[in-house]
């Protein structure tokens, strides 16, 4: 198996939103494992970065370029609409905080040192927002809803593994997918979300340019 890193960075707070609320403290809760550590999933995170596929094969057709790309999208992510994503090449773990701090967190709260609690509230905020009639200006009635986000400025790491080693081809595409991969969570469209990402290999050396060279060079080649 060959690994890969996913390294993406907020810059600006973000919503990865587990589709509930707690009653009495927060309408819309983001994802957060038994420390208060938040994360994105590793399914919501291979169908953002699938999302950046389609719109780049999208553009491709148009110019007559997508065919070559459209092999290397289905080993990445399968055939669209198979049930098993077509025994895709590509397996994303969930995007996590860095491994020194889950390890410290952990071992705090095992001593009774931090609670979960704590830990959520130091990398999270409350906002809260209200819908406003498009007539008068003013707020609607019994319309505000607090949303909990997480802070800008925080890092992610998510692993990326493949079944076997992946072609030139599929590297370059998912270096493409990677640079324009710029939003995740709710309210992406309200200037939530924003981040910057990165692709690292095993060694930790960041490869992203490396292999989107190979995508731009490529492309050039075709269209000469």
């Amino acid at each position: 198996m060959t690994t890969f890193w996913l390294r993406f960075t907020l810059k600006s707070d973000a919503a990865f939103g587990r589709g509930d609320g707690v009653a009495g403290v927060v309408d819309s809760e983001v994802q957060h494992d038994a420390y208060g550590l938040p994360y994105l999933g590793g399914r919501a995170l291979k169908g953002l970065l699938e999302e950046e596929c389609a719109n780049i094969l999208f553009a491709l057709e148009c110019q007559g370029q997508a065919k070559r790309w459209q092999k290397a999208a289905q080993r990445l992510f399968g055939r669209p609409g198979s049930q098993d994503a077509d025994q895709s090449l590509l397996h994303i773990g969930d995007a996590q905080l860095p491994e020194d701090l889950r390890r410290a967190v952990k071992r705090e709260i095992e001593r009774g040192e931090l609670t979960r609690e704590q830990v959520l509230h130091s990398l999270t905020a409350i906002r809260r927002q209200t819908a406003v009639d498009t007539k008068t200006g003013a707020p609607l009635k019994e319309t505000l809803r607090s949303m909990r986000v997480i802070l800008r400025g925080i890092e992610f790491k998510a692993a990326l593994s493949f079944e076997t080693t992946p072609d030139p081809d599929d590297l370059a595409l998912l270096a493409a997918c990677v640079k324009a991969w710029r939003r995740a969570g709710t309210g992406r469209n309200r200037g939530l979300g924003e981040l910057e990402a990165q692709l690292y290999d095993a060694q930790g050396q960041d490869v992203t340019n490396i292999h989107f060279e190979r995508f731009r060079e490529a492309l050039l080649q075709e269209a000469a």
